[in-house]
């Protein structure tokens, strides 16, 4: 199917980032011509892109640019076959004081990208959601009919960008797939997400680590298996216009993943509550649980990787990864 349509050029955007990079990385090595749209800065800095083996850099052309021009998205965008769509600001405790960044980030920077694939006549474009726009599930599984919940501003704002994306598809029948990945976690994943922060905490020596609410359930996905979800989403036609989630149809608390990684790596250690680490009471997402019946239906996508796996490859890179990450400070 994928050969018919003869697709062979892709832009990944919000490549430089943690699922991205990852992205970026699967693609090359299943041999695909990979064009990297990263975020400009006077660093020159391509972020996690700069961590990868030289051979798979090689491979790789990187645009850079800001997803919320829309002259420079869409000069990334000329001649692309595919476009994955992951950029975008993701951090929740940042959107509750900055929320204007968000909008222009990620609605109007997904609006760039649409408008781009129309004028341009891409073959293929997936939008990535998240599953923080189903907020507080109302029931489980949460498959894709479930309500929306803007509980923060960034849900809210991905929330906007999904709809953005199905008007083009219903209005000017650009073949769009929304992508919505449960908790993703993994190498390179930024310190403000609850695997890495406990994880850095506790590999950093401290013996009583600073939480938010221990409560809360999330259905984690580990990265290669997100990632694999993506390019199988892409392979198949009975995937445009829909939106899909990929999840692993399991639960866990933070409470319960929290005892987990301390077992693994220091059983010494301690759970306190940050104050400044609980969402407000009605921001919190209390329980989140995929169905991935769509995706299984849709797409030859099933999960590869435990969750013991998973955490243990991600602990394995952050004892080499460390000095990267700021263990001592919250990361909002």
């Amino acid at each position: 199917m994928e050969g018919d349509r003869k697709l062979n050029r892709i832009l990944v955007t919000g490549a430089d980032g943690f699922i991205g990079s990852h992205l970026v990385e699967e693609l090359v090595k299943k041999g695909k011509k990979v064009t990297a749209f990263a975020y400009y800065n006077s660093f020159n800095s391509w972020g996690w892109l700069d961590t990868l083996d030289t051979d798979i850099k090689a491979e790789i052309e990187v645009f850079t640019g800001d997803i919320r021009d829309p002259h420079g998205v869409k000069e990334a965008m000329k001649g692309m076959d595919e476009v994955y769509h992951l950029a975008a600001l993701i951090a929740i405790p940042f959107s509750y004081h900055s929320p204007h960044t968000y909008v222009d980030t990620n609605i109007k920077g997904t609006l760039n990208v649409l408008q781009a694939a129309r004028d341009l006549n891409t073959a293929r474009l997936l939008v990535t959601s998240t599953s923080e726009v189903y907020g507080t599930a109302q029931y489980v599984p949460i498959d894709e009919n479930h309500p929306y919940q803007g509980q923060s501003p960034y849900s809210a704002t991905k929330i906007g960008a999904d709809r953005l994306a199905e008007s083009f598809f219903r209005s000017f029948n650009t073949p769009i797939t929304i992508v919505r990945p449960f908790n993703t976690y993994g190498p390179r994943q930024s310190a403000r997400a609850v695997i890495p922060t406990i994880i850095t905490q506790l590999l950093a020596g401290k013996e009583e680590i600073q939480l938010g609410s221990l409560t809360p359930t999330r259905d984690f996905n580990f990265v290669k298996d997100t990632v694999e979800g993506f390019i199988e989403i892409a392979k198949s036609e009975k995937t445009i216009g829909e939106e899909i989630n990929i999840a692993t149809q399991q639960e866990i608390s933070i409470g319960q993943l929290a005892e987990e990684l301390i077992r693994q790596i220091n059983p010494n250690a301690k759970i306190l509550c940050d104050e400044q680490r609980l969402r407000p009471e009605k921001s919190e997402v209390n329980r989140l649980l995929g169905s991935n019946q769509k995706i299984k239906s849709l797409t030859n996508w099933a999960p590869k990787y435990t969750f013991e796996q998973g955490l243990a490859e991600t602990i394995e890179f952050f004892k080499s990864n460390l000095d990267k990450y700021k263990s001592e400070i919250y990361n909002i």
